[in-house]
This record gives C-alpha cells, sequence and structure tokens, in this order.
C-alpha cells in the first residue's frame, strides 16, 4: 500500500473512533446523567454494575484510538510533505481541534474514568456484600460528571476546528 492508502484508512479510523467517542460522550450526558437522577435506587445500582462499566469501556477506548490515529495521521502527512504540511492553515485548525482532543482525552483518563471506577466498585460492594457507600462516592460521581460536561463543552469547538481544517483553512487569513 502506498502512502495514500494507508492516509485514508487512518483518517476513516481516527473519524469512526471520534464518532463513538463523542456519540458516548453525548448519551452519557444527554440521555444516561437525567435518567439516572429519575430512576430507582435498586435500577440505578444495576446499570451502573453491568452498562456503566461496558459503555466506560468503549468510551476509554475510542478515547484513545481517537487521539492515537490522529496523532499518526498527522505524523504520516507531515512526513510525505516534506513537513511544509505543518505550515498549512489546515493543520492550524488541526493543532487547535486535536489540543482540545487531547484535553478532553486527558479528562477521560485522569479524572472521568478513576472516578466512575471507584463509584462502580463501590455500588457493586454495597450491592453484593451490602457494604455502606463510602463517604466520598458523591464526590467522585461529581468529580465525573463535571469532567464529563467540560468535555462536551470543548467538543464543540473541537468538532468546529477539525471540520475546518478541510473547509474553513481561511479563518487563519
Amino acid at each position: 500500500m502506498d502512502v495514500i492508502e494507508w492516509l485514508a484508512i487512518v483518517r476513516y479510523v481516527h473519524i469512526l473512533s471520534g464518532i463513538i467517542w463523542i456519540g458516548i460522550l453525548y448519551y452519557f450526558n444527554l440521555v444516561q446523567v437525567p435518567s439516572f437522577a429519575q430512576m430507582e435506587a435498586a435500577a440505578r445500582s444495576n446499570a451502573i454494575q453491568f452498562l456503566v462499566p461496558r459503555a466506560l469501556l468503549w468510551f476509554r477506548y475510542a478515547a484513545l484510538s481517537t487521539v492515537g490515529f490522529g496523532i499518526l495521521y498527522i505524523a504520516i502527512t507531515g512526513i510525505d510533505s516534506d513537513g511544509d504540511y505543518f505550515d498549512t492553515n489546515a493543520f492550524k485548525s488541526i493543532l487547535v481541534g486535536g489540543t482540545l482532543g487531547i484535553i478532553m482525552f486527558l479528562n477521560v483518563w485522569g479524572i472521568i474514568w478513576p472516578n466512575q471506577k471507584k463509584v462502580i466498585a463501590a455500588v457493586t460492594a454495597t450491592v453484593r456484600d451490602g457494604t455502606p457507600p463510602p463517604p466520598d462516592q458523591p464526590k467522585w460521581a461529581r468529580q465525573a460528571f463535571l469532567a464529563s460536561r467540560t468535555n462536551v463543552a470543548l467538543s464543540i469547538p473541537m468538532l468546529f476546528f477539525m471540520v475546518a481544517s478541510g473547509h474553513l483553512s481561511s479563518i487563519w487569513n
């Protein structure tokens, strides 16, 4: 395969991963959080034990895949253009959008996942062993919630700059 074919595959996987990542982000914030607030405790506990871990697995690894394939795409494009790509308006947009994406990625792996992992373990222990919820459980949930809402807010300009790279490069003139 030549460079153009590799770039097409890498870009496709990057975009597909991004759709999965942002789709699950919006699901959490627009569907799951409001629904959990209306659910009875037993139903919410059941969902936290069985639904949330799977959703978070897809969420985390879609974030990892999106960022990884995005960096790979930039690297291949830069090498193939002998570095000229890094002087383009398209790259400026990708740099802004990619920076926002990396901040979002760090929120997922550094704040959302560690806190949600604790919440899942605490809820599971409460259901299985009758262990009382830890006093910090609401704090963990709140930290994950705020980081997730931050990611929703960052996703809007991130998506704008990613799309702008191919369609609105004149914003840098």
